[in-house]
């Protein structure tokens, strides 16, 4: 039996699919599994990490965790964690796939500190861990440029000729499934990106190409992405982070990670495959 936390997620909801397509049982910890909407074939269980005292009976027989942490400051995110943690372990499960984050490899002040507690937290407790670390994620785009691309056909972002190197949300839940189901992967920590570097304006064309329609791109003012962002639903901190992390990767561009072809053996999904893939989302 193997458990996913956080199963209704981006990222969760795909671990879920990939280990039934294994032919793998799965349990999905949920707070309201009433809403999750999951296959038939899943385990749903109501929980809550925020509460972890009270999850023994979600981890009975449970062989391998996907574990998506529970967020909060540092002191209280970690306490948690090692609650849950340690009852992984009275339980016997032997192997945990950790959703953390690109950041802990960056180290940009301000950006990593909490994950990198988590991390450490995971790797005290004696299970065999993998840190599975995603930097931006496709599906972001959904928040940032969807409804533009829906109603507008434009994509609007600051900074033109900053890079990025988004990864689909499918792989980094097929890389986390292959760490909970392959050896050779416990005490590994994973930089995942996608398979190509692009500008925005590069990544505004891959996404017209995915959905087979024509986009048109505007520059913006840093203010105007600012509030753009926030009348996304973005928290104001949370704008000036992203935008933060497109200013600097205007001067300095990230590299494309070879980790997630090697783990997967074959080339990440690109842009427009993933655009493609949401197109229903875009349209």
């Amino acid at each position: 039996m193997f458990l996913v936390t956080g199963a209704t997620g981006t990222v969760g909801r795909v671990v879920v699919d990939r280990l039934l397509a294994a032919g793998r049982p799965v349990r999905a910890l949920t707070r309201d599994p009433d809403a999750a909407g999951l296959p038939d074939a899943v385990d749903v269980v109501a929980g809550d990490l925020t509460r972890p005292n009270g999850l023994a009976g979600a981890l009975d027989g449970v062989e391998g965790v996907h574990f998506l942490p529970a967020m909060a400051d540092v002191e209280q995110a970690v306490a948690h964690a090692e609650v849950f943690l340690g009852l992984a372990a009275a339980a016997g499960v032997r192997r945990i796939s950790v959703l953390s984050g690109g950041s802990v490899t960056i180290r940009r002040p301000g950006s990593y500190e909490l994950l990198l507690a988590l991390e450490q937290a995971v790797e005290a407790s004696g299970l065999e861990w993998t840190h599975v670390r995603p930097g931006e994620f496709m599906v972001n785009k959904l928040d940032v440029w969807g409804e533009s691309i829906r109603t507008e056909g434009v994509v609007r972002n600051a900074y033109p000729a900053g890079t990025g190197v988004p990864i689909h949300e499918a792989d980094i839940a097929e890389v986390a499934v292959a760490a909970l189901l392959e050896d050779g992967h416990a005490g590994r920590a994973y930089t995942l990106t996608g398979p190509q570097r692009l500008t925005h304006r590069e990544q505004a064309a891959a996404v017209a190409e995915g959905l087979g329609r024509p986009l048109r791109f505007e520059a913006q003012t840093y203010g105007r992405a600012r509030a753009a962002l926030i009348t996304a639903g973005a928290p104001a901190e949370i704008a000036e982070y992203v935008l933060g992390y497109q200013a600097e990767y205007a001067e300095e561009p990230p590299a494309v990670s070879p980790v997630t072809e090697q783990v997967l053996g074959r080339p990440g999904r690109t842009l427009a495959q993933w655009a493609a893939d949401h197109a229903a989302d875009l349209t």
